[in-house]
């Protein structure tokens, strides 16, 4: 039986539709060819190539760790600008199914918690969540670093196996598919029909996974 919720933020609680991931990375591989003095191809394979093949999951774990970066506060204003949420809607039928859902539920985002509050007060669901879990929750090494995922549980006093974790990243679900939990892939759009993962297209596809 499932006891707890820990969801994503991003192209998770809004469609991927909106394309605001989408010039997130852009700016990232902006940021990333300013910074190294590199080109922009280099910048976006560089970038594409930190999950994938490197096994971190952000890039500003990939720039401290690598390159003793430290100017945390300029990273982030340069890739969440303050008027990023405003391509977003409010939305009240979200609002309206997370309440139905009578479990304890946490947002876990490899991104900042400014973030997180802009993204989650614009659709109008912050009041959803009893915990918002951000980058900083491991000192800056989050998803899908199990010592993310158990820090999280940890605080919600939560157990892998009864919490429901939902993500659009492959990597991120199976990091938590690795410590026991139990995981499912957020595929709105149909790319990962290769993976052995279960797989939903909207976060209302999850109700039947939690009986």
């Amino acid at each position: 039986m499932i006891k707890h919720l820990l969801i994503d933020l991003d192209n998770t609680l809004y469609s991927a539709g909106y394309g605001l991931e989408k010039e997130v990375s852009q700016r990232i591989e902006i940021f990333l060819t300013q910074m190294l003095g590199i080109n922009r191809e280099e910048s976006e394979e560089t970038h594409r190539s930190l999950v994938r093949d490197k096994g971190y999951g952000t890039t500003i774990e990939w720039l401290m760790a690598e390159h003793n970066y430290t100017d945390i506060d300029t990273y982030y204003a340069a890739i969440y600008p303050e008027d990023e949420a405003a391509v977003l809607k409010p939305d009240p039928k979200l609002a309206q199914f997370l309440a139905s859902i009578p479990l304890p539920k946490a947002v876990l985002t490899n991104s900042n918690k400014k973030h997180a509050h802009n993204i989650l007060n614009r659709l109008g669901i912050a009041e959803q969540f009893q915990y918002i879990f951000d980058i900083t929750l491991n000192n800056y090494i989050g998803k899908p670093h199990r010592e993310a995922f158990f820090k999280a549980l940890e605080i919600m006093k939560a157990e892998p196996e009864t919490t429901l974790f939902i993500d659009d990243y492959p990597e991120f679900v199976a990091g938590f598919l690795n410590i026991g939990g139990r995981g499912i892939l957020l595929d709105e759009f149909g790319r990962h029909s290769g993976t052995d993962f279960t797989r939903v297209k909207s976060l209302y596809e999850i109700e039947k996974f939690l009986k």
